[in-house]
């Protein structure tokens, strides 16, 4: 599923663009949409609510430990930019 999707290596880890829909029926992974990954989560983006969602879902389907996943860009905006520590970027691909 990594295929396509944005990923650039950075010194500590890797930046993963994302396509947020917030206020979904259920969290998940739902593929690509053009360049970035397309993540649903429950949550509404009130109070940082959909963000705390976003980070807990993709450390939880990365195996890295929520301290490990930032927002770095697109806090409130459904196109995110995401920090990914301790992984490069073949290791966030074969996790995707």
């Amino acid at each position: 599923m990594g295929a396509g999707v944005e990923i650039t290596e950075t010194k500590g880890g890797c930046l993963l663009a994302i396509k947020v829909r917030p206020n979904a029926r259920a969290n998940g992974i739902d593929g690509v949409h053009g360049n970035a990954l397309r993540v649903s989560v429950c949550a509404a983006p009130e109070n940082g609510a959909a963000n705390a969602a976003v980070v807990a879902l993709l450390a939880g389907a990365l195996g890295v430990p929520k301290s490990s996943v930032e927002i770095v860009r697109g806090a409130a905006s459904r196109d995110k930019t995401v920090a990914i520590s301790g992984l490069t970027t073949e290791e966030l691909r074969a996790r995707l």
